[in-house]
């Protein structure tokens, strides 16, 4: 078995004395794990750092097998590294990558936007609002999205600012009446993907990240988040308070 295809490194860990499992997530195969003999050398090491795009060549005895890669530099985001703010970011995408997909399925839209915000990160461009907007289409791909449409309770468009963490519907402020200190915020850019400041990306990432875990993270076996997640929403935190 083999085949070609291009992908972002997700992790790498040892394997032997000198080769690598890289986890790479791939256009067309999925998050898909092989292992890069002479991984840990000087040549190939900086090649599958983490956010890094790459080709790969995967072979096999048999499909099921983990495999191995042979890879090539397509593309260092090596520049994400001089901000500390957009690392917590990559490791948290990596990390999220790594805990929620599963292995060899494909995403493609999700693929997509998985890039987007690593190519966000890498020039700095409003990549907070991207990454949080990334964690809503994480959930509707895996299959435990939220439905934002309208008001569960009165069925209105209008002023939908909170999210039932029962249901994971939008509430108007009217609908919510004395509940409203229950709900969880719906700032405007996750429906409307217009701007957003610091403060609305904290209450984003409070809604997504709550629903993260009672959902996805309890459908995989009350697993907890990654911990890099939460170090991310710690350094937005410390930042937005500068």
């Amino acid at each position: 078995m083999e085949w070609r295809d291009q992908g972002v490194v997700i992790s790498v860990r040892k394997h032997g004395e000198t080769s690598t499992i890289v986890d790479v997530l791939t256009v067309a195969h999925g998050r898909h794990a092989g292992v890069v003999r002479g991984g840990v050398s000087r040549r190939v090491t900086p090649v599958i750092q983490p956010g890094n795009q790459i080709s790969v060549e995967w072979h096999a005895r048999l499909e099921e097998h983990l495999g191995s890669y042979r890879v090539e530099l397509l593309r260092s985001r090596s520049r994400i590294m001089a901000d500390r703010a957009a690392l917590a970011a990559l490791a948290s995408v990596c990390a999220m990558v790594g805990f929620g997909f599963p292995e060899r399925m494909v995403f493609p839209d999700l693929y997509d936007s998985t890039t987007a915000v690593l190519d966000a990160l890498e020039v700095g461009a409003d990549w907070q609002r991207a990454y949080a907007l990334w964690e809503l289409q994480l959930l509707d791909e895996l299959g435990y999205g939220l439905d934002l449409s309208c008001c569960a309770v009165t069925g209105s468009t209008d002023d939908l600012v909170f999210v039932s963490p029962r249901s994971g519907r939008a509430v108007s402020r009217t609908g919510a009446g004395n509940w409203a200190q229950k709900l969880l915020p719906l700032p405007a850019f996750l429906r409307d993907r217009g701007e957003a400041t610091g403060g609305q990306v904290l209450e984003a990432l409070q809604t997504t990240g709550y629903f993260l875990e009672r959902r996805l993270a309890a459908a995989l076996g009350n697993r907890p988040l990654p911990a890099a997640r939460g170090r991310l929403v710690s350094v937005l935190h410390k930042a937005i308070a500068e």
